[in-house]
């Protein structure tokens, strides 16, 4: 089994910025993906960004495209999501995910 924590949302001043991380441990793949979702109230789940494994390769939703970096460290299980220039609209609860396993999500909150 695969268990994800997420971690690093919070409460941020619109135009302001936020690094989530996600941690992820048990038997991981090599060719697991490794992303993150995005959950607002009242909407659906929707993909912010992954890293497609073993590549690297990095793809982005077009709403974040230019203000979040994903990225992995190296040589651990460990991803990152640098969200800059942060708007209301980003208001969610971040998922990460890491091949079939999903982590219970970070709050971040932008104030307006």
């Amino acid at each position: 089994q695969v268990h994800v924590v997420e971690s690093g949302g919070g409460l941020v001043q619109a135009g302001g910025s936020l690094t989530l991380s996600c941690a992820a441990s048990g038997r991981i793949f090599a060719s697991y993906d490794m992303g993150w979702y995005r959950q607002a109230p009242g909407k659906e789940r929707e993909f912010v960004a992954h890293i497609r494994r073993p590549s690297g390769a990095t793809q982005y939703a077009d709403t974040v495209k230019g203000r979040f970096t994903i990225s992995k460290e190296t040589y651990r299980n460990t991803i990152y999501l640098q969200m800059n220039n942060l708007t209301a609209e980003d208001t969610a609860t971040y998922h990460c995910s890491v091949g079939p396993a999903w982590g219970q999500g970070t709050q971040v909150t932008v104030s307006s």
